[in-house]
């Protein structure tokens, strides 16, 4: 699906974003000012996202745009893929998200998969970095590059988190509904074959 006028609104906020952190000029911030404010319009138009919580999201923003980095965790037992169930939506996901300042894609694998699912688990190979435009994700306000890392369960219970509500292995002729903001089928598809195939190098797409 073409999501063309996502990339243009996704410009329009990162030169105006660009242009409001260095810009000495006070006619000149105006203009970024008015190009950031038709970014918003144009996403809230093809979008579900409100106004409100567009601007909440461009007020946090300051310096340069690159994209941000989402890490999601590949789990396996017994030839089945961890999962999560989120509480935002009721539809399961890989554990992970959004990486934080200050710790590594592997600390924050670690941390978000204990967080979401109870378990203790060691990053062992990334398996995929993959460009989120170039997939059928739903729209979004922000470009993002999604990080896959296989890792081992050693330790820790089964246990929910603040936004989970459900924890479970699924096999992959089996998957529940997912939540496609985070992950696809065809994602987690590649992440099983990568299960059968452990020398499968990395894909970078």
């Amino acid at each position: 699906m073409s999501y063309q006028w996502l990339d243009w609104a996704r410009r329009l906020q990162s030169i105006s974003q660009a242009g409001l952190t260095f810009t000495k000029d006070i006619y000149d911030r105006e203009r970024y000012e008015e190009l950031q404010q038709i970014s918003k319009e144009i996403i809230e138009s093809y979008s579900e996202i409100e106004m409100q919580q567009l601007s909440n999201l461009f007020a946090y923003e300051k310096g340069y745009q690159t994209p941000k980095l989402d890490v999601r965790g590949a789990v396996f037992k017994e030839e089945k893929i961890l999962m999560v169930r989120e509480k935002m939506d009721d539809k399961w996901s890989l554990p992970g998200g959004f990486c934080e300042v200050g710790l590594s894609p592997n600390e924050n694998i670690v941390k978000e998969i204990w967080e979401e699912s109870g378990y203790h688990v060691v990053p062992t190979k990334l398996l995929a970095l993959l460009d989120m435009n170039k997939h059928s994700h739903p729209p979004q306000p922000y470009h993002y590059d999604k990080l896959f890392i296989r890792c081992e369960i050693v330790g820790g219970e089964e246990s929910t988190g603040i936004e989970t509500k459900g924890i479970d292995f699924f096999a992959e002729d089996q998957l529940p509904v997912l939540s496609v903001g985070r992950n696809t089928v065809d994602q987690v598809k590649t992440l099983f074959e990568f299960s059968r195939n452990p020398t499968k190098q990395a894909i970078v797409e």
